[in-house]
């Protein structure tokens, strides 16, 4: 399975919650922080990120083959907001869309809906079912203020990265010639909601 990002994520640390965090009150350095929010950010999110979840809110598309698409499917980069369309090519590579009704969603778990549901004609190629799909915390709106649902822990692990970034803005010192690793509390942090390919 492959997935593509579609629509990519706005920041899930803002660049005030950066400096606040930093405890710098300029702004001179405000295209850098934001590059080190980026960075920190891209280190993790979705399927370029190694932490195995989409943490922004970003549309993704899951494409694989007909074959590899059983009783269920678990969509990857959770957490599963909506899936937005599902589709196949036929056997003359035109996109035939499927009906959602025909889907049940359980969770990150993707399956039809009994066993009515076939991929009539579909094409053999790998990428031919294309599941397209929104993924990751969004902002709870229900207040007067909207609030994030990103969790406390991965937010404390952005800031923690770019708080290295800062200040180590070279992989070794001038004084010896070490190298300086990134926190251990970042992989203490993010250990318990990484997730891992099955």
């Amino acid at each position: 399975m492959r997935v593509v990002v579609i629509t990519p994520p706005e920041p899930v640390v803002s660049l005030k919650e950066a400096k606040d965090h930093l405890r710098v009150r300029h702004s001179a350095e405000d295209a850098l922080i934001t590059g080190m929010v980026a960075a920190a950010t891209q280190l993790l999110d979705g399927p370029g990120g190694d932490f195995g979840r989409a943490l922004g809110v970003q549309t993704l598309e899951a494409r694989f083959g007909v074959s590899a698409f059983g009783s269920s499917l678990r969509l990857p980069y959770p957490p599963l907001i909506e899936i937005l369309s599902i589709s196949y090519l036929d056997r003359s590579d035109q996109t035939v869309t499927a009906d959602l009704v025909d889907f049940i969603v359980d969770g990150a778990e993707l399956a039809p809906a009994g066993s009515t549901f076939a991929w009539e004609g579909g094409s053999l190629r790998s990428d031919a079912v294309r599941i397209r799909y929104r993924a990751g915390y969004p902002d709870n709106t229900s207040g007067a203020e909207p609030v994030s649902t990103l969790p406390a822990a991965v937010r404390a692990a952005i800031l923690l990265m770019v708080g290295d970034l800062y200040r180590n803005r070279d992989t070794v010192t001038p004084v010896q010639a070490i190298s300086i690793p990134m926190s251990t509390t970042v992989d203490r942090l993010l250990e318990p909601l990484r997730v891992y390919a099955r």
